[in-house]
């Protein structure tokens, strides 16, 4: 019978993602740390993590490319050139026109914006 720590291996995935989410953490959010404040610094490491998991999520939402890497989320899916525009009290986006990525964002747009069964 496995331990509980090579159960937590084989349901979380290979040591090297776990290596890389640590990775990106650091060369993201977390090189801003440490601080002189100790609050400050476990504020900091409370919103890192929730943004980072909420930015994983979003990618596994869009498609199977994106749930693996995080730099590809940010650039394709996060940081678009869209235009907002208001008509008729609705809000509308303009997407680029021929964007590579419009299915992923439709997919994801549309899991997060339907109500569950």
């Amino acid at each position: 019978m496995p331990g509980p720590i090579s159960a937590t291996e084989t349901r979380s995935g290979t040591r090297t993602s776990k290596e890389q989410t640590l990775g990106e953490l650091i060369d993201g959010p977390l090189a801003h740390l440490p601080s002189g404040d100790f609050a400050a610094n476990a504020a900091w490491l409370s919103l890192a993590g929730r943004a980072h998991n909420l930015t994983r999520a979003a990618g596994t939402l869009a498609s199977a490319a994106h749930a693996r890497a995080r730099p590809t989320i940010r650039a394709q899916l996060i940081c678009i050139a869209a235009r907002i525009a208001r008509r008729a009290r609705k809000i509308i986006l303009h997407l680029p026109v021929d964007w590579p990525w419009q299915p992923a964002w439709q997919q994801l747009f549309t899991a997060v914006h339907t109500t569950p069964a």
